[in-house]
């Protein structure tokens, strides 16, 4: 990833809000960081199944949290929390 998030804390603050608002289904805003914007385009690509979405996205916002909990950045991309998955 580009620009790579160095504050784990700052870190864990900006996924959380990015992935409120995709549960939510709305973005409100129109600035990213670059990180983000990578997310963005990787969980997109994943092609979740509208009904799984919620549940997936839910259990990938725990994985990362854990992950940014240990000092570990920049967050997993949602490809490799399913990759990881048995």
């Amino acid at each position: 990833m580009t620009e790579a998030p160095t504050d784990p804390e700052e870190t864990l603050v900006q996924f959380n809000r990015l992935l409120r608002e995709l549960l939510r289904g709305q973005i409100n805003r129109n600035t990213f960081r670059p990180w983000e914007v990578e997310l963005l385009l990787d969980i997109e690509s994943c092609n979740l199944r509208e009904s799984s979405r919620e549940g997936v996205l839910r259990r990938y916002q725990k994985a990362v949290q854990r992950q940014l909990a240990r000092g570990v950045t920049p967050p997993m991309k949602l490809s490799e929390f399913l990759g990881r998955k048995p």
